[in-house]
């Protein structure tokens, strides 16, 4: 998706939190930026997927912690809804190490924000999620995913990983998804496997594609359940 200024296409945001406060202060927010347009308001989970289907926004800003639904299942649900494109989902969290974070950026969540950050980094990573960038550099993927595969992970019971094995990559791919999950950007892989970034953004694509990933930090995830990378290794 393109954004342009002067008359061009917008963001398109479905704000999704069950405080009515913080859900109508986060949409006023944005109504009133350049570029944004907020499609709906979710006050739970099952809203928010029914509403995800409905307008078809480009990014989801997700509450985890909701009654009923919660943002973990929605966000399951509404990537494997087959929208095309599927949104990016942008989580919402109280704090930066939430365990349930973990399970959210396994579902498929783009990214996670922090409820406290201020008016331009919400529409910072916003502009980011939208623009297919994760909120997050790889280095607080890795660290967040180190915190949770432990004990503390496996409280949220997510399950076996996603999609296929790491049987079906060429030897490349699994580099380059090994050196995601040590929390290497593309630039950095390529440096580190002398190739272009472009080839590693094709070796990267590839193996998502064959894993069933739909996003950087599933695959970060994924590459430590597989044993890809070990949580604190260095190479």
């Amino acid at each position: 998706m393109t954004f342009e200024q002067g008359g061009a296409e917008e963001i398109r945001v479905l704000v999704v939190d069950d405080q009515i406060l913080i859900r109508a202060g986060v949409a006023a927010l944005l109504r009133a930026a350049p570029g944004m347009a907020v499609v709906a308001e979710a006050a739970d989970g099952q809203e928010a997927v029914d509403l995800a289907v409905a307008h078809r926004p480009d990014v989801v800003l997700m509450d985890i912690r909701m009654p009923g639904l919660s943002g973990i299942t929605a966000t399951e649900r509404i990537l494997a809804a087959g929208l095309d494109p599927a949104p990016r989902i942008l989580v919402l969290t109280t704090f930066d190490l939430d365990e349930y974070v973990y399970a959210a950026l396994r579902a498929g969540a783009a990214g996670f924000l922090l409820k406290d950050a201020g008016p331009q980094r919400l529409l910072a990573a916003v502009t980011a999620v939208a623009g297919g960038d994760t909120l997050f550099s790889p280095s607080v993927t890795r660290r967040l995913v180190e915190a949770f595969t432990g004990d503390a992970g496996r409280r949220t019971d997510p399950g076996p990983p996603r999609g296929g094995t790491l049987d079906a990559l060429t030897g490349r791919e699994r580099e380059v998804l090994r050196h995601t999950g040590r929390g290497l950007s593309n630039v950095e892989i390529a440096t580190e496997l002398v190739i272009s970034e472009a080839t590693v953004k094709t070796h990267l694509n590839r193996a998502m594609a064959k894993l069933g990933l739909c996003s950087r930090a599933q695959a970060v995830v994924l590459a430590y359940e597989s044993g890809l990378v070990t949580p604190g290794a260095r190479h």
